[in-house]
């Protein structure tokens, strides 16, 4: 079998990781417990790594696709090795016509998730350590130029809506801190520090300061004394950003709100609010900053995370 199943604490957990004898009698139950493992694999994720619910549910979606193909191979028994399961797995995926993107994706969420058992003490090894997933070539980010983000601000500026006002704050912001969308509709008034020009935005339990020049504070105190108080219904909410009931703009209405405007401005390439993200991280390096304060300023976790922006740069030379 696949795992190998022990009594703890008036319930089953996965405790090691091996080839072991077929005459389990709780083998029936793995499917529960594994989904179980996971969704303490997912909580990890949010209060430890900060990952949006987007990333999450990726996560989710990959692993439970990954352990329906393990219990379908267990049945069949043809394959007992935990490198023969997952290896299948992988040539699985690739038979399903999944990109190489997608594959690698899945690949490095069942080796996060194995990694998290290990380290959380209910395997003794990783089963997918040796799992190597398909090459996948990394295009740059595509960034707005200097040209196209006036363009942008043009377009909405022809309306004279509370909501139009409000969306030019949001890409003016986007466009001077790098924030994640996420992170953007997710900011409250308190977390906005005009007297001292800075931000403290959260991701999960992760939490960091960005600082902004004179124009985009008065653009924010503008929108705080004004613009913000035509969508203000109720004066106990503390969301920064406020759909037209009064109620906290979310991601998904921003990203429909960014893709209606970068059409109506015929920019002629796909904008989505992470395009201003990554002209942020663009126009930083081209103004001397390292790689590390990049890093820094964008909350990545790895720097290697940060290095792609350097292949936007270098195509821009």
């Amino acid at each position: 079998m696949f795992l190998q199943l022990n009594w703890l604490h008036s319930k089953f957990i996965v405790a090691s990781a091996l080839n072991g004898s077929k005459d389990c009698k709780l083998c029936g139950k793995i499917d529960i417990i594994v989904k179980e493992d996971i969704n303490t694999f997912l909580q990890y994720l949010v209060d430890e790594r900060g990952y949006s619910r987007n990333t999450l549910s990726a996560y989710r979606n990959d692993l439970n696709q990954m352990v329906a193909f393990l219990e379908a191979e267990k049945k069949k028994g043809l394959l007992e090795s935990n490198d023969e399961l997952l290896k299948s797995y992988l040539i699985d995926l690739r038979g399903k016509g999944y990109s190489p993107a997608t594959a690698a994706r899945k690949v490095a969420s069942a080796r996060s998730f194995f990694k998290f058992m290990v380290n959380s003490g209910k395997l003794k090894e990783n089963p997918a350590r040796n799992l190597v997933p398909p090459q996948v070539k990394k295009h740059p980010p595509k960034i707005l130029s200097s040209f196209d983000y006036r363009r942008l601000l043009a377009e909405v500026a022809k309306l004279s809506t509370p909501e139009a006002k409000r969306d030019i704050v949001m890409l003016e912001l986007l466009h001077a801190t790098g924030l994640r969308v996420s992170e953007l509709v997710a900011l409250n008034v308190k977390d906005i520090d005009l007297g001292n020009s800075r931000l403290h935005c959260s991701r999960g339990n992760s939490r960091r300061e960005l600082s902004f020049d004179s124009h985009m504070g008065q653009v924010l105190r503008n929108y705080l004394g004004s613009d913000r108080l035509d969508l203000l219904y109720d004066e106990k909410e503390e969301a920064l950003f406020l759909n037209r009931r009064g109620k906290r703009l979310t991601r998904q209405g921003f990203w429909q709100i960014v893709k209606s405007h970068a059409y109506k401005a015929n920019l002629g390439i796909k904008i989505t609010p992470h395009t201003l993200r990554h002209t942020f991280a663009v126009n930083k390096l081209q103004t001397g900053a390292d790689i590390r304060s990049v890093q820094r300023l964008l909350g990545h976790a790895r720097v290697s995370s940060t290095g792609i922006y350097r292949q936007s740069l270098s195509a821009l030379r």
